[in-house]
């Protein structure tokens, strides 16, 4: 056993510095001499405790509140940026069997033991010293000495009690003893999906862009035009490169290595996804427990493609050395692998709790985005003989299959959790509304990344009316058990949904604007004017039409909307895309396929970080209601001075 003793002086005390007071059991009175304790770095996916702690710190009872305080201090570049790296996932984004954190090895899906952290409360006499005796009913009692003003850390025995006492002792004299017993919590928490599960549209490292200008062809010999390069990136930039010059898209290492960087490129998987949120923040509002993690969506995960079978990967940008394995296993035969090592670890681990958010792709949303904001025509046809645009009537029909999928997702999921009440379903927030419900308008404020970009108002509206009166309804039924669900037992089958976010989303869409938005965001992505420059010659060198260079934009800066726009997405992922049928894959870096797909492929349409953060607040309730974990107390507001 490792033994560590730490100062608590200022800001090292047991919660951190954080300004909200986390549950915990009851609070001996002030004049008594007490004994308190906390699991250290419990939110077992960080290796560094150092990244643990500052989402303490930054933490105030809001996983929104949060993310906008790391945001600032991170002047817009985002936190994740410094955590992906060490994370217990190997470079693809799989979970490690061992993990080694804080300078331990620990298996990461069935701990045997937990670091903690005990200290005196209390009125500690300053020229005490206090002996530590920590005993878990075998062997020798682990002791340590130290000041009693210090925090001592030991690891401890998981799932068995350890009764922990103090001596405190001044002039050689035990003057006082106190007991307490320490057990450890240790949650195992799953995250099924698609791209909004995954967190799709926020890598943890965004791409940086270059202030010069890249060349793109248009379809059917239409022209080109330039947009922002990669940061870092310097070969041929012009569209006249050809063969090896160009670089055949796959193939070009350098290209690879200037790209964004996710907890898991063939998923666009990201920490700043609201089940990574959700799941963190159970960490941190509870001291004495821990949270073992599992995440697994996938962005274009379907529940044929992506739940229950392979699904193609998204992007292969992580490492230009790894071969792209082109197909990501089904996320049920995953979860089943993970709990079947859990449990040879430790025979008795369950899956306490599974986060979802599935049904979008069944019903042909990321189409359905490409047939409102696509409106040139050559784009359009070629889009839609390779599958990525549908119509309404498409999706409406798309729906019919679901329930069916639904009923074995369902079946799939008995298998791990028995009571379907364990598993949150949280829905889709509607992308497009503002001004307190009023639908964005249409045109290419936002969207003007791809000349052929621009949103069509009319299926706009038509794509709204099926969102709200139809795909968010069946959904919520299949869900909970409701009219065409063909639940057998829905008091056993019934999820638990999570749909309150929909309120705050309301003024959030693609759309919104206000005074407090980036600078950048005002003057560049704004209906003063076009974004780009269209002069070719001037663009190639600066393709910004407003007073802002490129690499001016922060994608991680609080904003109105809390949906990201085309230009958002190549702006933030800047995404070269694999999972594309193989009649659409890009030919080289200037192929007129990528140019379209770029500015979509990583994230339109889908939440920003504090979106996600948004989604996650709403979440927490029903986490903590499913768990008995009590709701920690808000902080007071303090008086003005």
């Amino acid at each position: 056993m490792i033994m560590r003793v730490i100062g608590i002086a200022g800001c090292a005390a047991l919660l951190l510095c954080s300004d909200f007071d986390a549950p915990a059991a009851a609070q001996p009175a002030a004049d008594e001499l007490a004994i308190t304790w906390q699991v250290k770095n419990r939110f077992r996916l960080f290796r560094n405790e150092k990244d643990f702690e500052r989402q303490v710190a930054a933490y105030q009872g809001s996983v929104l509140a949060a993310e906008q305080r790391l945001a600032e201090e991170t002047q817009g570049f985002g936190w994740a940026a410094g955590v992906v790296d060490n994370l217990c996932v190997d470079t693809t984004g799989k979970l490690v069997e061992t993990c080694s954190r804080d300078g331990e090895r620990e298996l990461y899906l069935s701990p045997r033991d937990h670091r903690i952290g005990a200290a005196l409360t209390g009125p500690v006499p300053t020229d005490a010293t206090c002996a530590w005796f920590f005993h878990d009913g075998e062997g020798t009692p682990q002791q340590v000495s130290a000041p009693c003003a210090d925090e001592v850390q030991v690891r401890v025995r998981y799932g068995r009690p350890t009764v922990v006492t103090v001596d405190v002792t001044t002039d050689q004299i035990v003057v006082q003893r106190v007991s307490t017993e320490i057990l450890v919590r240790d949650l195992l928490i799953a995250g099924i999906g698609d791209s909004f599960a995954a967190g799709e549209g926020n890598p943890d490292r965004a791409v940086k862009l270059a202030d010069e200008g890249f060349c793109y062809r248009r379809f059917g010999g239409g022209g080109e035009y330039f947009r922002p390069s990669r940061q870092g990136y310097h070969s041929n930039r012009a569209c006249d490169a050809t063969g090896a010059q160009a670089g055949a898209a796959r193939l070009d290492r350098e290209w690879a290595q200037f790209g964004a960087r996710w907890m898991s490129a063939y998923c666009h998987r990201s920490l700043y996804g609201y089940q990574t949120r959700a799941a963190l923040a159970l960490a941190i509002e509870n001291p004495q427990l821990a949270v073992t993690y599992i995440p697994l969506a996938c962005s274009g995960a379907a529940l044929n493609y992506g739940i229950f079978n392979t699904q193609r990967v998204r992007e292969c940008t992580q490492s230009a050395s790894i071969r792209c394995p082109g197909a990501v296993p089904g996320q049920i035969s995953q979860l089943q692998e993970a709990l079947g090592l859990a449990r040879r670890q430790r025979p008795d681990r369950q899956l306490d709790l599974l986060l979802l958010t599935i049904g979008g792709n069944d019903a042909l949303f990321s189409g359905v985005v490409a047939n409102v904001i696509t409106d040139a025509s050559t784009e359009r046809g070629l889009l839609y003989r390779g599958g990525l645009l549908s119509t309404i009537s498409e999706a409406e029909r798309a729906l019919t299959g679901l329930p069916e999928r639904f009923d074995q997702l369902r079946t799939a999921l008995k298998t791990f959790m028995g009571d379907l009440s364990r598993v949150v379903y949280v829905s889709y927030p509607h992308p497009a509304l503002h001004s307190e419900g009023k639908l964005c308008p249409g045109g290419r404020v936002g969207f003007d990344v791809h000349p052929a970009f621009a949103v069509n108002a009319e299926r706009l509206r038509r794509a709204s009316e099926f969102i709200t009166a139809t795909f968010l309804p069946k959904i919520k039924a299949l869900a909970t058990c409701g009219d065409g669900a063909n639940c057998r037992n829905p008091a056993s089958e019934g999820m638990t949904f999570v749909e309150s976010h929909q309120e705050v989303f309301a003024s959030r869409g693609f759309c919104a604007r206000a005074d407090s938005d980036p600078v950048f965001d005002r003057e560049c992505f704004s209906e003063k004017g076009p974004a780009f420059e269209r002069d070719l010659v001037a663009a190639a060198s600066d393709p910004m039409a407003c007073p802002h260079r490129a690499s001016d934009y922060r994608p991680y800066s609080p904003r109105a909307r809390w949906v990201r726009t085309a230009n958002d997405s190549y702006f933030t992922a800047m995404t070269f895309p694999e999972g594309l049928p193989a009649v659409l894959q890009p030919v080289d870096l200037h192929d007129a396929i990528w140019a379209a797909t770029s500015a979509v492929y990583g994230g339109a349409v889908h939440p920003t970080a504090e979106g996600h953060a948004a989604m996650a607040d709403a979440t927490l309730p029903a986490m903590r209601e499913i768990l008995a974990l009590p709701e920690p107390k808000r902080p007071q507001p303090q008086p003005p001075q």
